[in-house]
């Protein structure tokens, strides 16, 4: 369980009480960790996500959003192999008054006490949270996309309206799922909840149906600025590569290479052979009437 009783308190009061009690910096502990674990999940993420995308769309006859919604589906069970010990760390660094000095000292604690299972702790909460959550949310994006953007050209404001209402809309949706996720990733060793049913009930008995939206506006807050920046950097360097793509694909093929002199010369001058089947006594006579000389050219002409 989450160290600390935050009790009914919203989010400036909890921002205002955590800078007070712990420093300017607290809000932004477990960022580190998101920016080692962001990077490959990231790119696995969207590289899989595209090449499905087209894969399903080309293949099916499944139309474009819902093709976006399956490719995003199947690229999060890549994403989440990797974030899923991020977000452990992360929160873990979060909790109140929590115990940990930093990134390598609460990889080290969790690794000593509890072992490797507890960064996967959450793996399938997470991707049955995080399913829904990529589905709503690429389906919302190339809908917008649809909406705002029919030609698909690159506009940088379309392509952060999109993602923001997209990660927005996911996020509100997928928040009791969330709260039940951080429930198992921040257990401690005293407090053991496991399973999605057991974390669904022991959140039901602690804070009744509200307890499963504990927290939406700040997961909202937090999401629609981060999928807005999200799709507006990917769409940014899709861009920048297939522009390079085409124009190196526009250029003209380069020429021939050029006749090698040396090796005609050297077919012209080689040595030619000729076989004779007449019979010895004629062949004088035949030498020297017509004649096949060394460099190739021949003697009287027939």
């Amino acid at each position: 369980m989450p160290s600390g009783n935050v009790g009914n308190r919203g989010i400036g009061t909890v921002l205002f009480n955590m800078i007070k009690h712990e420093g300017y910096l607290r809000p932004m502990r477990g960022m580190g960790t998101v920016i080692i674990g962001a990077g490959p999940a990231h790119a696995l993420y969207f590289a899989s996500y595209e090449h499905l995308k087209q894969k399903i769309s080309h293949q099916t006859p499944l139309n474009m959003t819902v093709s976006s919604g399956v490719a995003g589906c199947v690229s999060t069970i890549i994403h989440d192999a990797i974030m899923t010990p991020t977000d452990v760390v992360k929160q873990r660094l979060q909790m109140s008054n929590s115990p940990y000095n930093g990134i390598l000292n609460c990889v080290s604690s969790i690794w000593r006490t509890e072992g490797l299972g507890a960064f996967y702790r959450s793996y399938m909460v997470q991707l049955f949270m995080n399913a829904p959550f990529q589905i709503v949310h690429f389906m919302t994006y190339e809908y917008c996309q649809n909406f705002l953007n029919p030609d698909r050209i690159y506009n940088p404001l379309y392509h952060m309206i999109s993602g923001g209402v997209a990660g927005g809309l996911a996020a509100a949706i997928t928040t009791p799922l969330d709260v039940c996720k951080t429930l198992l990733n921040t257990q401690t060793t005293n407090v053991r909840v496991e399973g999605l049913f057991r974390a669904v009930t022991t959140v039901y008995t602690l804070g009744g149906p509200g307890g499963f939206f504990r927290g939406m506006v700040a997961r909202v807050l937090y999401q629609m600025p981060s999928t807005a920046i999200s799709w507006t950097t990917y769409e940014f360097f899709k861009f920048v590569l297939m522009k390079k793509s085409n124009i190196s694909d526009d250029r003209p093929p380069p020429p021939p290479p050029p006749v090698n002199s040396t090796l005609i010369n050297e077919k012209i001058t080689k040595k030619t052979s000729v076989r004779c089947d007449l019979p010895v006594a004629s062949r004088s006579r035949i030498y020297s009437h017509y004649t096949v000389r060394d460099d190739g050219s021949k003697g009287q002409q027939f």
